[in-house]
């Protein structure tokens, strides 16, 4: 019992410890303006990142994604993504600042959006309604341009597993993206009551889910999340497809797209295979546009154990 206690505390100092370096950074990065801070991030990210165990595994999804590419094009690829993760943990200092889309303005600023129709046609005829993205380029913005356009959207996110960083981030969250629903057990049933409620919900549809639907993504096996296609099964609402893209000098693309065609089966009701694998293919469609903006480091295809043995 005691040495259970030991283990216990030396497990949450461990995690105190990283989580008060992580943000010591980011409180450092806070003191340069927004453009260096994030280009020193990708930098770092870059020289950091290959030295983590995670490294193995990226490399391990891209050789399945991408069978074809040769082991320096995929290492491109690699480093790509690890700088995209740079940028996206130096941009949450400046998360306030980037956002400065004005749809009166006729000058471009950081910040430029594809399918502002849709923001407000959603706004102005409330009814339930679904987004989804995937962990590409600066995702949490689109949660920002939600609120900014005044959507009563509640998003589903996945807290980080060092309770430390998650809390700080959940904080961080909930003052500039709406309603913020951590995934757990019931958080299908906070889903529901704001659809039932006519609001929105925003979801990410890229991530492991041991209990999913048996899909394909990149030719491969892998377990989606049925969740979306139920609550579409079960309130008849509208989906739509948004990701980020960075561009160019730290700018940054928001696009929403039209709602999708949701598959039927014979009886008329919603297809909840069919639907994962929809989102699947769309994702996927992104990732290879623009591969180095994706976290290839998520286990999606769960394949982490089999790397280590």
């Amino acid at each position: 019992m005691f040495i259970t206690r030991v283990v216990l505390a030396l497990e949450n100092f461990r995690q105190w410890l990283n989580a008060t370096i992580a943000f010591s950074v980011l409180n450092l990065l806070k003191l340069l303006p927004a453009d260096p801070a994030i280009n020193f991030a990708d930098r770092l990210a870059r020289k950091i990142g290959p030295k983590t165990p995670r490294h193995k595994l990226m490399l391990f999804n891209l050789a399945r994604a991408y069978p074809e590419k040769s082991e320096e094009e995929r290492l491109e690829i690699a480093l790509d993504s690890w700088g995209n993760m740079g940028r996206l943990a130096a941009e949450y200092v400046f998360l306030d600042r980037l956002f400065d889309f004005d749809p009166a303005n006729t000058k471009p600023g950081r910040v430029e959006v594809i399918g502002t129709e849709t923001f407000l046609e959603l706004r102005d005829n409330p009814r339930p309604f679904i987004v989804f993205t995937a962990h590409s380029g600066n995702f949490e913005l689109l949660p920002v341009a939600g609120s900014a356009f005044g959507l009563d959207v509640t998003v589903l996110f996945r807290p980080p597993n060092n309770p430390y960083v998650a809390k700080r981030i959940f904080d961080f969250r909930k003052e500039r993206m709406g309603n913020l629903v951590p995934s757990h057990a019931g958080s299908s049933f906070a889903l529901a009551r704001q659809l039932e409620k006519g609001g929105g919900i925003g979801v990410l549809v890229d991530q492991k889910f041991r209990k999913g639907l048996p899909t394909k993504f990149f030719g491969n096996d892998v377990l989606t999340n049925p969740l979306l296609a139920k609550l579409v099964r079960q309130f008849g609402c509208d989906v739509f497809p948004a990701r980020c893209i960075r561009l160019p000098d730290n700018r940054y693309r928001l696009e929403i797209e039209p709602k999708v065609e949701i598959p039927l089966n014979e009886k008329g009701a919603v297809d909840v295979q069919k639907t994962a694998q929809l989102l699947n293919d769309k994702v996927e469609s992104w990732v290879r546009e623009y591969p180095g903006q994706w976290l290839w480091y998520h286990d999606r295809w769960h394949i982490k154990d089999r790397i280590e043995e």
